[in-house]
């Protein structure tokens, strides 16, 4: 009895191991599609990500995020400090989400192929947030440059290029966030709450008693803000000052580049006339003309 069942269990193992030998051996075209497919895929995205990397360098897309007040948040979530090597990673990751998804499809097992249709479906969105960063840093480096150039380094033209391009970027903190649907019900609860803690602020100030204080504080604010106009004017006046130099400045290094190019060309030498070599055909007394008599 026992030898007869060591013979069946020693059968069934070994039609286990022949039947899943032959799933394999069926299975293997699929599991080759799927490395190929992965392999295609990676080389596609890696020379996506060099090419968008390599055009948005030649457009000097860092200089022009990362200069100014706001460049700070670019070079600071962007990898190297690059927001060209940012756009150009993201664009790689989404494509191998992509040839991920197609490889799974290929191997054609359910599971997989659903969690990577749920990934897919987030895509858009991780896009919108990576777009809402980019416009972000774009309009606070832009807002600090031009209170970089109207102000100058003045005391006004540092708290606005301080102020302005973090309160942008707040603002589109909280939009991506939002966009992701991290913690939504959060920061939608943070956001009421700062709002409805400076409009509670500013009513009890004005309503409960506290309107002589308020009064207070508006009015010497208000002293204080016509005694600071004087200094604001200057920092304008300053600004516009030095816009103006850079501006003749600049106006006289293109008119300096243009004449160093005429000077440069050829058959303009010794074509400038003057008195001197106005009379070089003019016959003199040693060669027979005469002068008139004063």
């Amino acid at each position: 009895m026992t030898m007869i069942l060591a013979q069946q269990t020693g059968f069934n193992v070994l039609q286990s191991l022949q039947n899943a030998f032959t799933t394999l051996m069926n299975y293997l075209p699929q599991i080759i599609g799927a490395l190929l497919v992965l392999a295609i895929g990676y080389i596609i995205a890696r020379l996506i990500k060099a090419g968008i990397t390599k055009l948005l360098n030649r457009f000097r897309v860092d200089e022009r995020l990362t200069s100014g007040q706001g460049g700070q948040y670019a070079q600071r979530f962007s990898p190297r400090g690059s927001p060209a090597r940012l756009v150009g990673t993201v664009v790689f990751t989404v494509l191998m989400f992509f040839v991920v998804s197609s490889a799974i499809g290929t191997l054609g097992i359910p599971a997989l192929t659903g969690f990577m249709n749920t990934v897919l479906g987030y895509l858009p969105r991780i896009i919108a947030a990576l777009l809402i960063f980019l416009v972000a840093t774009a309009i606070a480096g832009a807002i600090g440059g031009i209170a970089q150039r109207a102000m100058g380094d003045t005391p006004t033209g540092r708290v606005v290029r301080t102020a302005a391009p973090a309160l942008v970027m707040a603002i589109a903190v909280f939009m991506i966030l939002t966009q992701l649907r991290i913690a939504p019900v959060i920061v939608t609860a943070t956001y009421i709450a700062l709002i409805g803690a400076l409009a509670l602020g500013t009513a009890l100030a004005f309503g409960l008693g506290g309107r002589e204080a308020a009064a207070d504080m508006i009015n010497s604010g208000y002293r204080r803000a016509q005694q600071e106009q004087e200094t604001v004017r200057r920092d304008m006046q300053t600004g516009q000052e030095r816009a103006r130099a850079e501006t003749q400045n600049w106006s006289m290094q293109e008119a300096g580049a243009g004449g160093t190019s005429a000077e440069g060309r050829p058959g303009t030498e010794g074509s400038v006339s003057g008195p001197a070599s106005s009379r070089r055909g003019e016959p003199g007394p040693e060669h027979g003309g005469s002068y008139r008599a004063m």
